[in-house]
This record gives structure tokens, sequence and C-alpha cells, in this order.
């Protein structure tokens, strides 16, 4: 994992795109936007990614829901955090330059990480809810 002073460098690098975070709570449109971005990135970056692939899906997934107003058991906090967490993938500037290629992506998945780590319990929670969403498939049978 991480050492404390790690966690610091990284601490501070997303924290850089907090404030700007915050202007897409309430704005759909720029959620939308911004959730389009990720996903791009993610998929042509897939291979290099790891397990940080499904957790940006996972954050996606959990902004998409809190921006549409179908999960409401988060702070907004919480999803400021994260959307500062994907603000810092999808910028090409940032600790180690995108344009560096298998290198570029390491901060990434460390901010990716680290925020993952940070909002464990509210993550889990929202797993059991996206868990809990899907409707189980009816036996033609019954």
């Amino acid at each position: 994992m991480y050492s404390n002073s790690n966690d610091d460098v990284i601490e501070k690098e997303q924290n850089k795109y907090i404030n700007n975070a915050k202007d897409f709570l309430g704005n759909p449109q720029k959620i939308k936007e911004l959730l389009h971005k990720v996903i791009s990135k993610a998929t042509e970056r897939k291979g290099y990614l790891g397990d940080a692939w499904e957790n940006l899906h996972l954050f996606a997934d959990l902004v998409k829901a809190y921006s549409k107003g179908e999960y409401k058991h988060v702070q907004p906090s919480t999803v400021v955090t994260i959307i500062g967490a994907l603000l810092y993938f999808v910028s090409p500037i940032d600790l180690v330059p995108d344009f560096i290629i298998g290198l570029g992506l390491f901060d990434d998945a460390a901010v990716i990480a680290f925020t993952l780590k940070k909002l464990s319990k509210e993550l889990d929670h929202f797993k059991q809810w996206k868990n809990a969403q899907t409707i189980p498939l009816e036996n033609p049978l019954d």
C-alpha cells in the first residue's frame, strides 16, 4: 500500500481538483460530459489501469446515480471527492503527465486507489445499494 507521505502527496494533488469538483454538483450536463471523458479515457487505457478500471466505473456509477437523484445515501462531500478524483484522472496535466505511456497513468491509479481507501465505507454502501437495484429475472414457469 502507500505510506503516509505518499498519501499526503496524493491527497494534495487530488485537492487541487476539489474546488472545481464543487461546480459539478447540481449540474447534470457537466457531470454527463465528465463521465463521458472518464469512460472514454478509461476505455482507451484499459490495459494500463488494472484494478483502477473497475473502480473508475464504480465512481462513475455513484456520481451518475447521485446526480439523477437515484442514490441519496451519501454526503455531497463524498461525491465532490469522487468528482475530484475523476477530474484528476481526465486531466492531462498532473503529477506524471499522461503522455508518458504506462507511467502517466500511475499517479491516476494512485489517486483512484487513495479515494477508494478513503471512502471505502461509503462505496461499500453504494455497491450494496447498486446490487439491490438489479431486478431479478422472473422464472418463466411461475
